[in-house]
């Protein structure tokens, strides 16, 4: 398929497939035929409403399926879609709906009364995703583009036009709106093919069947809907993880391929009657968006006796742009340092390890800050030229991607690519460099401890002392000292913790990456961390 924009697959795959099964949610099926029509309904119903060229719709969802196809119809008329998390306040949400300047919302039911709170002054209309009768003088959005005839609007457009606009998490700041074009996006579905070995139905084999656990506000659950879009087979869709649901699906659509944060993973191992579910339909669960512990990897390796992979990279790269293929994950053989790293750059994909300080590239295995030269990488940060600069440092020229900052420190060894951490994650204990992943991953061999966090606490002798936060196993028992006392014997001391804070859970955000500034901020609340 030689597709050059969303809404060119969409077209070509209604053609190709047609009925055959796109998505499947517990409420639907979907078509490839279905995807393509209500794209062009819904692209008649946004023009109705003078929606063209430029202009921003939200989503306020659950449901990744809708939400693919509002983006596809955005595209169809040269707008763009907004996904918006949807456990943002409403406050946050209004800052991003009025920053954007978003004309047109589809919100989930669940988050009616929300919207009452939130002025959203720039829309002109405001739809409910699910069927059913109006709530507080919403209709529904299939009610709502079901009045507009299946009519394409032929609009094609160029690659690197935008076609979605996702937002940061804004935990250093206000969230900025990371402007991604089909090429981007189409980039992230075609480069780990090989390894993912995600395939649609031929003559003489039936395609894939993907899972999407995912918020379709984050990069991976909408690219991971692109990817069946673009490829072919099938997907399972939950609007929500929950693990014995996911467990049931795996077993009941006999899926091939999932994308699962950690978190997802460690979750799906707690389930105390896993072993009762019929699993052997997976081939391969790739995994990313935030460190996993070698205990939690070797479990899951042993438990779902399929192919594992990890993927690195993040929303304004469109995704994964590094990967850790299967033939690397071998917990027990003379490689099973590789499982430490992020893999190998993706085709096309440049790496570079810079020191910030110089702003020079570092020698292979010194620590530094990963730049990346990639086709996934961003257009820019939404009306935000500083920002934009400030990611790429080195200036973009015409036909080229640029040198993209990442925030995150890691090196290079023999072609591989090892995260430590974010730059801003870093302890600086007495003139030490404490990496929490490399400590995190020894906290996570204690026995007892089910989660675990390191963070950098304010301390008079040391600038910032060694804390670590953990969650313990069901019916198991640690004081803080005899975790200290298990990691002493293990690491450096200056690495290790001076204090454990045994906690209830840990703040993670919808897709799972821990909130490390939320455990920081009751030790550095009125001071200026250096």
């Amino acid at each position: 398929m030689s597709a050059q924009t969303l809404n060119t697959i969409a077209r070509s795959q209604a053609k190709d497939l047609g009925d055959a099964t796109a998505f499947a949610t517990p409420f639907r099926r979907w078509s490839y035929r279905d995807v393509d029509e209500a794209s062009n309904r819904v692209a008649q119903g946004l023009k109705s409403l003078g929606i063209g060229p430029g202009d921003r719709v939200a989503t306020l969802t659950r449901h990744v399926v809708e939400c693919l196809v509002l983006t596809i119809a955005a595209t169809k008329l040269q707008a763009v879609c907004m996904p918006v998390n949807w456990r943002l306040a409403p406050p946050e949400i209004d800052y991003i709906l009025g920053n954007g300047e978003a004309r047109f919302l589809m919100a989930d039911r669940d988050f009616a009364d929300s919207l009452s709170r939130i002025p959203a002054a720039t829309t002109i209309k405001n739809v409910l995703t699910e069927d059913g009768p109006p709530l507080n003088g919403l209709e529904s959005f299939s009610a709502w583009y079901g009045q507009f005839d299946d009519v394409d609007t032929g609009y094609v457009g160029d690659t690197d036009e935008p076609a979605l606009q996702l937002y940061s998490s804004g935990t250093t700041g206000l969230p900025k709106g990371i402007e991604l074009s089909h090429r981007n996006l189409i980039a992230n579905a075609t480069n780990f093919q090989v390894e993912f070995q995600y395939y649609g139905a031929t003559a003489d084999k039936p395609g894939n069947v993907q899972l999407n656990a995912l918020p379709c506000f984050h990069v991976a659950g909408i690219g991971v809907a692109i990817i069946t879009l673009l490829h072919g087979g099938s997907q399972i869709v939950r609007d929500t993880f929950v693990p014995a649901d996911v467990l049931q699906a795996i077993q009941d659509h006999k899926i091939t391929h999932a994308f699962l944060v950690p978190a997802m993973i460690h979750a799906l191992l707690m389930q105390p009657d896993i072993d009762k579910y019929d699993l052997s339909s997976l081939e391969c669960i790739s995994y990313g968006a935030s460190p996993i512990t070698d205990r939690v990897l070797t479990e899951a390796m042993q438990r779902f006796k399929c192919r594992f992979m990890q993927v690195y990279g993040l929303t304004e790269t469109s995704g994964a742009i590094c990967c850790l293929g299967s033939d690397d994950h071998d917990p027990n053989g003379p490689r099973s340092h590789l499982l430490r790293s992020a893999g190998k750059p993706g085709q096309g994909v440049g790496l570079r390890i810079v020191d910030t300080t110089t702003m020079k590239d570092v020698a292979e295995g010194e620590v530094g800050e990963i730049w990346i030269q990639s086709d996934q990488n961003m257009i820019g940060y939404w009306r935000n030229p500083e920002a934009t600069a400030a990611a790429f440092p080195e200036g973009r020229k015409k036909g080229d991607f640029g040198w993209f900052r990442t925030g995150d420190a890691g090196y290079m060894r023999d072609g591989y690519l090892f995260i430590h951490d974010r730059i801003k994650d870093m302890v600086i204990t007495g003139g030490e460099n404490v990496y929490p992943a490399e400590v995190e991953n020894v906290l996570m061999q204690h026995p007892a401890v089910a989660d675990g966090a390191i963070i950098g606490v304010p301390d008079e002798r040391w600038g910032e002392a060694v804390k670590a936060c953990v969650t313990l196993r069901p019916g198991a028992q640690a004081t803080p000292q005899e975790i200290i006392d298990f990691m002493r014997e293990r690491i450096a001391h200056y690495k290790c913790p001076k204090s454990v804070d045994i906690m209830d859970a840990l703040p993670r955000n919808p897709s799972g990456k821990l909130l490390k500034f939320v455990l920081r901020k009751p030790y550095w609340d009125g001071r200026a961390r250096a």
